[in-house]
């Protein structure tokens, strides 16, 4: 949350650090950067994560909206569609990685580097074990003869679980990254907090979709 981040930043300063100082509770590899003139502030990328997510909320919303009127259309030849039953699998397992990356943000906020790196990698794999799932979802469907132009409901089904893939995938990659590799411009607990409102929205856009996929044909 910004407060933690303010806090943080709080703390840094009276060790001498800086904002973007060493050691493990705000290390974000900014020691590169000493006279801090171009670097941005911790909470702007808080900013800008909430209007990247209300932009990303909206693409979804146009498309839930246009599901809901393609559905009720008189004539519309719409045959509800069979959602593949490993979806409340992956299902589960998205929503096990927002505990998991609750988890490593706890681990983050009590210095366990060990048990943060754990946890964070525990949720990347999750997040992999999703993606992976889903594609073996499409896989049932292309066997059972249900492609994109098979139907209105199946095109929708895999318009909403790619463009959820395509995104889901940009997280993994922010997991990675944040793991791996120290950032330059922003402390690693603003990496961590940007990160995670990202990891757990996709989760439950997630969840939505699949309600209204499975509740809704």
């Amino acid at each position: 949350m910004p407060s933690t981040i303010v806090t943080e930043e709080i703390e840094l300063i009276h060790s001498g650090k800086g904002p973007g100082g060493g050691g493990f509770s705000g290390d974000g590899g900014d020691s590169g950067d000493s006279s801090g003139s171009t670097r941005v502030p911790q909470r702007a990328y808080i900013t800008g994560m909430f209007i990247a997510l209300a932009g990303i909320l909206m693409f979804f919303m146009a498309f839930v909206s246009a599901y809901i009127v393609r559905k009720d259309m008189p004539n519309s030849a719409w045959i509800p569609l069979q959602v593949p039953r490993i979806l409340w699998l992956n299902t589960l397992i998205l929503v096990a990685s927002s505990f998991t990356l609750a988890r490593a943000h706890s681990r983050f906020s009590a210095k366990d580097d060990e048990g943060f790196r754990h946890w964070w990698a525990t949720t990347t794999f999750l997040g992999v074990l999703f993606v992976a799932g889903q594609i073996l979802a499409w896989r049932q469907l292309a066997a059972l003869g249900i492609f994109l132009a098979s139907n209105p409901s199946s095109s929708f089904f895999y318009v909403f679980t790619g463009a959820h893939g395509v995104h889901l995938l940009g997280g993994i990659l922010a997991l990675l990254f944040v793991q791996f590799r120290a950032t330059r411009k922003v402390t690693r607990g603003t990496a961590i907090e940007v990160v995670s409102m990202y990891w757990h929205f996709m989760d439950g856009l997630w969840v939505f979709l699949f309600l209204l996929l499975y509740l809704g044909r």
